[in-house]
């Protein structure tokens, strides 16, 4: 698992990376990604301690990915990334967890996550950018996605998938834990993995 230390200051060089790429002032960017400019200092700085809400925004704005605010450059043509080894950007009152395992490379990268959600456990999301396309299957356990303000289930051994770009949240639901892999396909645009220090981790 990275250190929280060498986690943190590789967000505060790829925020700081893309956000001068963007042309975007402390301010500018602030007032889009409804940061304050106090956290954003902080957080160029490595100090403080992002949550995920707050990263989300940030890339959205930026127009990048979550991983490409948190991961150095790949090792080589193959990665291998074990939970365990994955920081969780998430965890909820009762034990539950998000985890970005990785992104893939390309024009169009798709980030993968690991979701473990307690029962009643909650985590709301802010619409992203228009293009993202989020895909969640649940392995075990049962959920609600809530979409547009309309809740569905899901259960064990199903799949959902819908457009990110409006409001939406994932509820436990049930006795036991809630074990699901999402997906979120992002439009295309700058992503290329490996240019953490051109401006993308």
């Amino acid at each position: 698992m990275a250190e929280p230390a060498q986690a943190l200051r590789t967000v505060a060089h790829n925020v700081k990376a893309a956000r001068t790429r963007a042309g975007l002032s402390l301010e500018e960017l602030g007032r889009r990604a409804q940061v304050s400019k106090g956290a954003l200092v902080a957080l160029e700085k490595a100090q403080g301690n992002p949550n995920l809400a707050t990263l989300v925004r940030l890339a959205d704005t930026l127009g990048i990915s979550v991983s490409a605010l948190m991961q150095g450059p790949p090792e080589g043509r193959l990665r291998v990334v074990a939970a365990d080894a994955v920081t969780p950007l998430w965890t909820g009152p009762r034990g539950g967890q998000a985890r970005l395992m990785l992104t893939t490379t390309g024009p169009a990268p798709v980030e993968v996550w690991r979701w473990r959600l307690q029962p009643g456990e909650e985590y709301p999301s802010q619409p992203h950018q228009a293009g993202v396309v989020e895909t969640l299957s649940v392995v075990a356990g049962r959920m609600t996605l809530i979409l547009d303000g309309v809740e569905h289930p899901v259960e064990a051994g199903q799949t959902a998938t819908f457009d990110g770009d409006a409001p939406h949240g994932y509820r436990g639901e049930g006795a036991g834990t809630c074990d699901m892999i999402m997906t979120v396909q992002l439009p295309p645009g700058p992503w290329t993995l490996g240019s953490a220090e051109a401006g993308r981790a």
